[in-house]
């Protein structure tokens, strides 16, 4: 059975044998380089290029050569979020607070993992935080002011989808930063994530990570599906030509912001579900909730999920 949030597994609906209709502004072909080769990419192309489509999955590295499959997926979600959902109980009951960061490149499937996480938790004591731009106030104010304001309560789960680290990430690679307020940053937040932990709070910090025909094949869906093509963003046009400006940004992320009381949770995401799987199975195993079924929950992948930058070389 198909679960919601699972769509961008399969192709945009429209008419057979027709191509579904492109927003009313074209996009120039890009060129860009791909694994050293340079490329010309067309996302308003009729149909996806095929050295993307062979590429898609395998893209970085990834260490399988299929999807889990369907039916593998939805039994194991479905029990994951039966543990999910005694694991809020315990936070209701013993004011415990969690906090999980979802940081990952464009498309990543950041939304995706957010979305079966809080799937069935009751919405008055979990809630994702998705911020726009700050506001000319909020420029104006301490940088991590405007996402204080949104830490979680006694008892409750609070996601973000984007976190305080736009600063080390978008922000310095489109020029929406200075190069002093990027160092600043890269200095100050261990410190302020140590003040997270030691306040109690269970603070999670995940990297989705995607290759980047993984990318190509999700920006090419989203822009011909007629329900997903407000999701292809002019920052996303921009950084087609950024990849290796992203990666380098990333590394130093994770090389300057790993630590022991907050370490980067790194997820290889070319598979959405099995990403999805592995986000929801680390949270579950940290937390100590009563009636913790550990069958249930199941071993993590080590292919999938790690911490730290050296994951990502493994």
């Amino acid at each position: 059975m198909k679960k919601d949030g699972d769509n961008a597994d399969t192709a945009p609906p429209h008419v057979a044998g027709s191509a579904p209709p492109l927003p009313d502004t074209p996009i120039e072909p890009l060129n860009i380089k791909v694994n050293g080769k340079e490329r010309v990419f067309d996302v308003d192309a009729p149909e996806l290029p095929a050295w993307i489509a062979q590429k898609k999955l395998s893209a970085g590295g990834y260490p399988y050569d299929k999807k889990l499959k369907a039916g593998d997926y939805d039994e194991t979600l479905q029990m994951l979020q039966i543990e999910l959902v005694k694991a809020q109980k315990w936070l209701q009951v013993s004011g415990q607070r969690v906090l999980a960061l979802f940081e990952g490149r464009d498309a990543a499937g950041k939304g995706g993992t957010i979305f079966v996480l809080h799937q069935y938790l009751n919405p008055r004591s979990a809630r994702n935080v998705a911020l726009g731009k700050p506001t000319e106030t909020e420029r104006g104010q301490w940088y991590f002011q405007r996402y204080v304001t949104h830490f979680p309560a006694a008892g409750e789960l609070v996601s973000f989808d984007r976190s305080w680290y736009n600063r080390a990430s978008v922000e310095p690679v489109m020029g929406f930063c200075t190069p002093a307020e990027h160092e600043q940053f890269l200095k100050e937040v261990p410190n302020f994530e140590r003040m997270i932990r030691t306040d109690g709070i269970h603070f999670f910090k995940f990297w989705l990570d995607i290759g980047q025909e993984t990318q190509l094949d999700r920006f090419y869906d989203r822009r011909h599906s007629p329900l997903k093509n407000w999701k292809f963003s002019p920052i996303d046009v921009a950084g087609l030509t950024r990849w290796d400006d992203y990666t380098r940004a990333r590394d130093e992320m994770l090389k300057r912001t790993h630590s022991k009381h907050a370490p980067w949770i790194v997820v290889r995401a070319n598979d959405k579900r099995r990403a999805r799987l592995a986000v929801i199975r680390r949270i579950l195993l940290s937390l100590p909730y009563d009636g913790r079924d550990r069958d249930a929950i199941g071993g993590e992948d080590d292919k999938i999920i790690g911490e730290g930058p050296s994951f990502l070389s493994a």
